[in-house]
């Protein structure tokens, strides 16, 4: 696969509408073209401890965030058309039909691949196991910053190149 936008979204909550931040990496002819990062205020802006312990975002960081409607009328222009990566692909395909539905927004139908799936049939019990850290370190991608949007988005990105 040579074009196509891998995505992560972190969430506030355990809820698949709590999303409060996404990363998207666009990936054309092979090589990365745009990175895309935005806060997202959730609806209603609460915050579990433990999400926030994994990714240290709390309401604070978007109180003043937009809504996912503004956010995605900025992203999906630049993914129309690509198939969309994400490693476990069904959490993070669960919270954007979540968010769409949340909003009464048409969802396009989007096409996932997960890279996590990929990387068990690619690698199997070559690795310890296929959480995004470990893949992306074995696809020499260096993922210091683990649980932001945009590192997670741009570490699947690399091993989608390396996999799909």
């Amino acid at each position: 696969m040579k074009d196509f936008a891998a995505i992560d979204f972190e969430t506030a909550n355990a809820s698949p509408y709590s999303a409060c931040s996404v990363g998207v990496v666009i990936v054309r002819e092979g090589r990365i073209t745009d990175r895309i990062y935005h806060l997202i205020r959730p609806r209603p802006n609460v915050y579990n401890y433990w999400n926030t312990q994994v990714h240290g975002l709390t309401r604070e960081d978007t109180d003043t965030a937009p809504d996912f409607p503004e956010v995605w009328a900025v992203i999906a222009p630049h993914i129309t058309g690509l198939p969309l990566v994400a490693h476990n692909s069904l959490f993070d395909e669960g919270c954007l039909k979540a968010l769409h539905e949340l909003y009464h927004m048409p969802y396009p139908g989007y096409v996932f691949h997960c890279t996590c799936k990929a990387s068990r049939k690619a690698f199997g019990k070559l690795l310890p196991n296929h959480r995004l850290p470990t893949v992306a370190a074995h696809c020499g991608f260096d993922l210091t910053n683990h649980h932001h949007a945009l590192a997670d988005a741009e570490a699947c990105a690399v091993i989608a190149q390396e996999i799909l």
